[in-house]
């Protein structure tokens, strides 16, 4: 049986934290009673050792489950809302998966036929949840993407931790807020830290409304909220973003550009506004809080630092305790270049970056280049120019097939302010936005038509949806 390196998640909830809750729409869990109770009635044991598969329907119960399992489980997977029911069978075969963790309605069918079947319930009831022979247990995360199987990442607790600071004594109180899920990394990341900080932590749904949500974490007194630079543009857009007032705002997961950046110091005044890189290979890189897009020069191969950062090809590499094992089930299969890790302990994050004075700048993703006529187009870099037109809300670059020079730049457009009735200045500010990309960018990057859209599509995850996403 291997000996574990850090102590359960259980054992390291700060339960004596008064006043900290779980808080989904629709209930209140207390942290104590977390730890001094059980929501799985008597099937603990029966989990123990194994490979789980958690189907939980909602935030809530993986959070139970989360709680629970960790030290108990040989392995857990966390299934995001949005995975394909047909993508569940190769999950459960490559995760070796013999157990399924559901909520009351059953588990999918594709789980049906596992060893082992266990309901995970709100319902917290009193128990002695103590275990023999604890394991340390592998945390496994589906990567997101448009098609295909998803990548299977493995970390343990401890390195989805690592990047987790103890709250200050004597701080103010916190209550954690974000638009993401906790099955996917981001949100996973702000439930450790809301749960080893004895704080509350409000939970996102994927059927409440915008209006909905903003109205409840406002209600719950949100301190700290995160989500994608997408995220807080709609979330701008929403009147419900007047009802809270939060002490910090974070943004990751996509460019943080600076008009993102400026809106939201604008609207939120008091509050501290940053940003983060992370991913789930590559764990936490790193946060800046000094209002700027991009990250100081002097982070990369800044010795002695937690985590080490190196530029390649353009690329960001990442080496540090955060980032994640490997991968599971393909480094063996998919042959050269599948491995999550270089020979030197890198993970080459795909994100490039260019170096303007003493500051890298995020441009875009290796995949999602644009050739137009030969010559290089990240469509973020684009974008970053769009979204500083005062009237701009977001934008989206994509390419549009060409007969000379192979492609075109194409840019959807949403305004901070629906055109109306006798009053559409549309084709007016058409003009503006591409004037302003003639000003800032070479001729071959300055988009060849605006369309003016309603919304832009924005994945699961709170990206907007690429074809490289």
């Amino acid at each position: 049986m291997p000996q574990r390196r850090s102590k359960p998640l259980r054992k390291l909830i700060n339960a004596e934290a008064s006043g900290s809750f779980l808080w989904p729409a629709d209930a209140s869990v207390a942290l104590g009673d977390l730890v001094r109770g059980t929501s799985f009635g008597g099937a603990l044991g029966a989990l123990a050792g194994r490979s789980v598969v958690l189907a939980t329907p909602d935030q809530l119960t993986t959070a139970l489950a989360l709680i629970e399992l960790d030290g108990v489980a040989r392995r857990l997977v966390l299934c995001p809302p949005d995975l394909p029911a047909d993508q569940l069978g190769y999950v459960i075969a490559t995760a070796q998966t013999d157990a399924v963790v559901a909520g009351a309605g059953g588990p999918p069918a594709a789980a049906r036929d596992l060893a082992v079947q266990a309901t995970c319930s709100p319902a917290i009831v009193p128990a002695d949840v103590t275990l023999a022979d604890p394991h340390d247990t592998e945390w496994i995360m589906l990567t997101s993407g448009t098609t295909g199987a998803p990548k299977m990442v493995v970390h343990t607790l401890a390195s989805l931790t690592a990047a987790i600071k103890p709250i200050a004594s004597g701080s103010a109180p916190v209550v954690w807020g974000t638009f993401y899920d906790m099955r996917r990394y981001g949100g996973l990341q702000i439930f450790l830290r809301a749960v080893l900080g004895g704080t509350s932590f409000v939970l996102s749904s994927a059927s409440e409304p915008m209006s909905d949500h903003l109205a409840r974490l406002g209600l719950r007194g949100v301190t700290h909220l995160t989500g994608t630079p997408s995220h807080w543009r709609w979330a701008l857009l929403n009147p419900s973003a007047r009802a809270i007032s939060p002490r910090y705002v974070r943004l990751s997961g996509e460019i943080a550009d600076q008009a993102i950046l400026d809106a939201l110091r604008e609207f939120y005044p008091a509050a501290g506004i940053g940003h983060a890189y992370a991913s789930t290979e590559a764990g936490v890189g790193f946060e800046v809080n000094d209002g700027r897009e991009g990250f100081p020069a002097s982070m990369i191969g800044s010795e002695g630092a937690a985590v080490d950062m190196k530029v390649v090809d353009g690329s960001l590499r990442i080496r540090s305790v955060r980032t994640a094992a490997h991968y599971l089930g393909r480094e063996a299969s998919a042959g050269p270049g599948a491995a999550l890790l270089d020979a030197d302990g890198f993970v080459d994050t795909g994100d490039i970056v260019e170096l303007r004075g003493d500051r890298y700048y995020f441009v875009g993703r290796r995949g999602g280049i644009i050739n137009v006529g030969g010559l290089k187009v990240h469509p973020e870099e684009i974008e970053a120019v769009i979204n500083r037109h005062p009237d701009v809300q977001m934008s989206l670059v994509k390419s549009r097939k060409n007969p000379i020079t192979g492609a075109i730049v194409v840019a959807d457009v949403v305004l901070r302010t629906q055109p109306g009735d006798g009053n559409d200045r549309s084709a007016e500010l058409k003009r503006e936005i591409l004037q302003v990309c003639r000003d800032r960018l070479p001729q071959h990057k300055v988009p060849a038509a605006i369309r003016i859209v309603p919304s832009l599509d924005v994945f699961a995850t709170g990206k907007m949806t690429r074809h490289h996403a």
